[in-house]
């Protein structure tokens, strides 16, 4: 079953790109001076944006069309859990997003550094949302 082995693979692609962000890239980034920080955190957030979201959105297709394909409604249930990545970013993280990016870099203080450590805190609820996705894809191909 082709689309349930994509949807994994997609969902655990997602999920490693989430969990590097908070494991590498921005305990990084909080290492710089809050000009710097800002800087860099405008066009990664950007890529990181570009990558992720089709992720999901393909990751709940597949688990959708595998679910359909073999009936068993856990593809789609993982699927649905990736796919609640677009509306906690844009209830959840949209509004702190909209803040950073509204800062010029030399304009940084220590409140738009505050700003982007909690958008690592709500950044780790997407990290856990494409590890649970990817565990019930794992689940259900089982």
């Amino acid at each position: 079953m082709l689309a349930g082995q994509l949807a994994l693979i997609t969902a655990a692609v997602f999920a490693g790109a989430a969990v590097y962000i908070n494991v590498a890239e921005q305990p990084s980034r909080l290492q710089l001076d809050d000009r710097a920080l800002v800087t860099e955190w405008k066009p990664s957030y950007k890529h990181g944006f570009a990558m992720q979201a089709p992720l999901a959105a393909i990751g709940f297709l597949l688990g959708a069309l595998a679910a359909w394909q073999t009936g068993n409604w856990w593809w789609l249930i993982g699927g649905i859990v990736l796919l609640a990545n677009w509306p906690f970013t844009i209830f959840g993280i949209m509004p702190t997003n909209n803040k950073i990016m509204a800062v010029d870099p030399g304009a940084a203080t220590a409140e738009t550094r505050s700003l982007i450590v909690s958008w690592g805190y709500l950044h780790a609820v997407r990290s856990a949302l494409g590890v649970v996705a990817t565990l019930i894809f794992l689940g259900a191909s089982l």
